[in-house]
């Protein structure tokens, strides 16, 4: 059964504000991954790990010159579908939230999983994922 909305609704807005599209059915992350460049998509979660070190590292990384093209998310444990689809473009990695995957032409390319995330702080996840940003973007976002 998917969390309620009420419940999530500020753990998806973390994320919104800063510009990620809500990818909520398969269709979603189908059309996000078949965007031409790098998409970005964030496994949100309810857990800790996922608010004290997963969403602030996004944060910080997303404020690096280097981004990828499409940013978006899928909520573990509400958005079902869209999760499960996200997930299998992540393959061989098993499932795992909270998590980062790098897309690019619809091909992985970086994966962030949990077991990476909840031993780091914020700082060293967008440190890692900035690292990912400058070895899989392309030119530097404009200011």
């Amino acid at each position: 059964m998917p969390y309620p909305e009420l419940f999530i609704a500020p753990m998806r807005a973390e994320l919104t504000r800063l510009g990620a599209r809500e990818l909520r059915t398969a269709a979603d992350v189908d059309q996000a991954v078949a965007a031409p460049g790098v998409t970005m998509i964030v496994v949100n979660s309810v857990c800790g790990c996922a608010a004290g070190k997963a969403r602030p590292g996004v944060a910080i990384a997303l404020q690096h010159e280097r981004r990828p093209d499409v940013v978006a998310t899928v909520f573990a444990g509400a958005d079902v579908e869209a999760t499960d689809r996200a997930r299998g473009y992540f393959a061989p990695y098993p499932p795992s939230s909270p998590s980062v995957g790098l897309l690019r032409d619809g091909t992985l390319v970086f994966m962030l999983q949990r077991s990476e995330i909840e031993n780091r702080d914020a700082r060293q996840i967008a440190e890692k994922l900035t690292a990912a940003f400058d070895q899989y973007c392309g030119t530097p976002a404009n200011p």
